[in-house]
């Protein structure tokens, strides 16, 4: 081995040991919490800073400060962390990735914080805790996996730590103290951490903001361990490690070297960006958080006129203020792009900034003639042109979006964003001597921020446009339960790539208008770490309020202008970190409060109260008058309290006219099934149809050669113990899940490749066990969004499925999130029936729902089967299945074992469904 070989490998197991570090306390971390913890790398940083300020700053010997820093701020960072933020989240049941954003609030919080405390600069004296060879770092790296690996295997609190990550809740009924161990586990992540920073420190550059980024861009080697295994963590962190040092030795000429040597020295963020596209399951159960409260409040007409106000003030400023102030616009159009990604369309989007970045290059590049193939533009010109090449960029990070969910998103978009810094915003080739002036006429600072007013209210309208009719619910929907949209017929994919392609456009405007404002392309000012920043600014001030990412852009701008650095970033960190406690943001905690201080009336019965009051303690009728309001003809009353799912004189529901006639089932006691109606005779061929299909879970067979048969006018049941394959053959019929082997065909034709929405097209619609509703839409709007992207375009399809559902009195116009059960399970439906489906597939529907509301429900469905729909059932009320299916089958290890009519299936022993 020659000489220049084996120095560049001591070189690369350096490095790679520090990375593994940090793959070690994410995966610790990670295991024992469940949160991918994004302030890995600036608890490295703060730990580094600390040992510079005690041994440097204070004269402290070397092994107190190292003791100081890593036995007791790391572990006692982590205790904190988990005792104050990451704690209040699990007991709460929040949704996961609100501890990815609580996490980036953290990050944010730290960075800002250092700011404050030791300033921007770079510092070049951190102490060297270990000698610069790799021997000693690698020995660290090595005893601290074995150790980890035995605990976590072989010891009681491996055992527990398992069971808090597997099911805290079931952990903790088992006795065990969960609280205590995800501490522990904290503590040790935090330690690693700090390990990590202060081994970093000497040999890089000790910033507030290029240590945590540097740290997390070797998070690849978590994430290709799948957040799971130390010893994959160890090998890849010292495989990439060495592989990046040796590349180091090429040094290819022309256009393709610049590329070769950033790639040789950015190899781990190479590596985050193929694991997060590759490795599958990362996160895959977390999704952005909701609204706290069924939607964002919309903003009275005062709001805008003090915002409008507010940002015209500037015009009345001079020399630096109005110079600052210049920032505010373009920086509200970048945040805006966020308020469509994430906020409308529920993406996590880690990346903004690079779009920003690209916008700002481009137009450069474009206004000085040196983009490739292109001649030299006006600045409003190349401002145009860049964010026409910009907008298809938005695929970069909305392609993994397609399949995926959560972590893998965010750290695609991360790695997109770190991607584009390194190798195209730090590379000389882009940028040496790039400059960047202003519009003609619009020199000036005034004239060129009543430029940025215009395009300011440009992009608010383009916001404004997505955010409402079709494309915003269709949108708000795919944010709300990506699963129901598609059941609902949204093309969820291709409303993805809209988003991302939209929202990299709006980063691109305002990047262009940023670099135009400073009169210079900065890389700095679209770092991947701002990026985090306005991600996490839009998120606590509300993600889906364009209100929001105004302030969001002042706020920014006007803290770090008239304060010290350092004093936006600590107070949007301090936000974010409660974003469990208050996830509505802080209009939400301020409306909640107000809620509680103001006085409260006395409790009056509701009138489900009232009438079990009455029963109680009836009332004579008093003489000459009615104790029940008139029903109109034709009309049924039904309770909202109750949440009963239909009406009793319910009626026909015909493909392309809604409710028209009775379905003979009114007038049934309740308690006791209705008479079942007469029905059509069904015509011999099918409606849907499965032929032989075999689907498999990893060595588990869930489908076993499945024929089925449902038929227009009947009501199919499908039955069976947990475990038979109901709910994946229901999978395979719906489009969720696609059949190792078989076919599924719809009136003859072959639909066993279609996704849900296609289907939902075509006419197969289907309910969820769990509802599907849309909680940040009204219930309208909800029924709405099936009518939209149903199969048959009907005008009327809305108010008549309202109607004849109940749903067309007050409750129409009040937010899904918060309705009762029942009422839910009814708005379900009349999204679906706005549709006008031919084939309805119904899992569970009668899950919540007490006795009249079942009967109500069964009374509907009976209709819609004497109209001529479709219907298969899945259900484990057998009550209901006996009085309402026309078939029974039953399904018992992945295979149909008995059909027939209820009366002679669910009775015969040995089949499983006896009642």
């Amino acid at each position: 081995m020659s000489s220049l070989t084996y120095d560049l490998t001591l070189a690369g197991l350096s490095v790679g040991s520090a990375a593994a570090l940090t793959g070690i306390g994410l995966i610790v971390t990670y295991r024992a919490t469940g949160v991918l913890n994004f302030a890995h790398g600036a608890i490295a940083m703060v730990c580094a800073y600390a040992l510079r300020q005690c041994v440097v700053e204070w004269g402290w010997p070397l092994w107190l400060g190292a003791a100081v820093a890593l036995l007791v701020l790391a572990p006692g960072l982590g205790v904190v962390l988990e005792r104050f933020v990451f704690r209040p989240l699990s007991v709460l049941g929040s949704d996961p990735a609100q501890t990815l954003v609580a996490s980036i609030g953290v990050f944010v919080l730290l960075v800002g914080g250092a700011a404050l405390l030791w300033g921007q600069g770079a510092r070049d004296d951190a102490p060297e805790l270990v000698p610069d060879e790799p021997w000693g770092q690698l020995a660290v790296v090595l005893v601290l996996a074995a150790g980890i690996a035995v605990v976590v295997r072989r010891t009681r609190f491996g055992r527990r730590l398992r069971a808090v990550v597997d099911d805290r809740g079931l952990a903790v009924l088992g006795g065990i103290d969960a609280d205590r161990v995800a501490a522990a586990g904290w503590a040790f992540g935090s330690f690693t951490a700090g390990l990590t920073g202060v081994l970093l420190a000497p040999y890089v550059r000790l910033d507030p903001y290029g240590l945590p980024l540097l740290v997390m861009e070797v998070v690849a080697v978590a994430v290709a361990a799948r957040m799971r295994s130390l010893p994959v963590a160890v090998v890849v962190a010292l495989g990439i490690g060495v592989a990046q040092s040796q590349l180091t030795r090429l040094h290819p000429t022309g256009w393709a070297g610049p590329l070769v040597q950033a790639a040789g020295t950015n190899l781990f963020v190479v590596a985050l960006l193929v694991a997060a596209l590759v490795v599958p399951g990362v996160g895959a159960r977390d999704a952005l958080p909701r609204p706290a409260g069924a939607r964002m409040p919309t903003p009275p007409p005062g709001a805008w006129i003090v915002a409008g106000v507010l940002f015209l003030l500037p015009l009345g400023l001079a020399g630096r203020d109005l110079h600052t102030s210049v920032q505010v616009p373009a920086l509200a159009v970048i945040l805006l792009s966020l308020v469509v990604v994430t906020g409308r369309g529920g993406q996590i989007s880690l990346g903004q900034a690079a779009y920003a970045g690209l916008g700002a290059l481009f137009t450069a590049l474009l206004a000085a003639g040196r983009f490739p193939g292109l001649p030299r533009l006006p600045e409003l010109a190349a401002l145009a042109v860049a964010v026409v090449l910009v907008a298809p960029l938005g695929l970069l990070t909305g392609w993994p979006a397609l399949g995926r969910r959560g972590l893998a998103p965010a750290l695609a978009t991360f790695a997109v964003g770190v991607g584009v810094s390194r190798f195209v915003f730090a590379q000389p080739y882009a940028t040496a001597g790039l400059s960047l002036g202003r519009p003609a006429g619009f020199a000036g600072d005034r004239a060129y921020y009543v430029l940025e007013l215009l395009l300011l209210a440009a992009a608010l309208t383009a916001v404004h446009a997505l955010r409402r009719g079709r494309t915003g619910r269709a949108l708000a929907a795919m944010r709300d339960h990506e699963a129901g949209a598609q059941a609902a017929g949204v093309r969820v994919p291709s409303l993805k790539l809209l988003a991302f392609v939209a929202g990299a456009a709006l980063a691109a405007l305002g990047g262009g208008m940023l670099g135009m404002g400073l009169r210079a392309f900065d890389a700095a000012a679209y770092d991947p770490v701002r990026g985090l920043l306005w991600f996490a600014a839009v998120v606590v001030l509300g993600a889906d309020s364009t209100l929001g990412a105004l302030a969001a852009a002042a706020l920014l701008v006007g803290l770090d202008a008239g304060t010290r650095g350092g004093v936006a970033a600590a107070l949007i960190g301090v936000l974010a970190v409660l974003v469990g406690r208050f996830p509505g943001g802080p209009h939400q905690a301020l409306r909640t409060t107000a809620d509680r201080l103001r006085p409260r009336r006395a409790a009056t019965l509701t009138p489900t109260g009232t009438a079990a009051r009455d029963l109680l303690r009836p009332r004579p009728a008093k003489p000459g008058r009615s104790r029940r309001a008139p029903v109109p003809a034709g009309a049924t009353r039904v309770s909202e309290g109750r949440g009963a799912t239909g009406a009793a004189g319910a009626t026909r529901v015909s493909e392309g006219r809604g409710a028209t006639g009775a379905a003979g089932a009114a007038g049934a006691t309740p308690g006791t099934p209705p008479a079942r109606a007469t029905r059509p005779p069904s015509p011999a061929s099918p409606l849907l149809t499965t032929r032989r299909l075999y689907a498999r879970y990893g060595g588990f067979t869930a489908l076993d050669g499945v024929d089925l048969e449902v038929f227009p006018g009947r009501v199919t049941a499908l039955v069976g113990p947990n475990g038979a394959g109901k709910s994946t053959l229901f999978h395979c019929l719906a489009g969720t899940l696609r059949p190792a082997r078989g076919a599924v065909l719809l009136a003859g034709r072959d639909i066993t490749a279609l996704p849900a929405h296609a289907r939902t097209r075509l006419g197969v619609a289907r309910s969820f066990q769990q509802l599907a509703v849309f909680p940040s839409l009204t219930v309208a709007e909800n029924v709405r969004v099936g009518a939209e992207q149903g199969r048959v375009a009907d005008p009327g399809a809305v108010e008549r499925t309202l109607r004849l559902l109940g749903l067309d009195g007050p409750v129409r116009a009040r937010p899904a999130a918060g309705l009762p059960t029942g009422t839910l399970r009814r708005v379900e439906l009349a999204r679906i029936l706005a549709g006008a489906p031919r084939v309805l597939l119904l899992d569970e529907p009668a899950a919540g729902l007490d006795t009249a509301e079942v009967n109500a429900l069964a009374r509907v469905l009976r209709a819609l089967a004497a109209d001529g729909t479709a219907l298969l059932v899945v259900e484990h009320d057998l009550d209901l299945v006996a009085g309402l299916a026309d078939v029974v089958h039953v399904m018992a290890a992945g295979r149909i074992v008995a059909s027939g009519p209820p009366g002679r299936v669910l009775d015969a022993p040995g089949t499983g469904a006896g009642r």
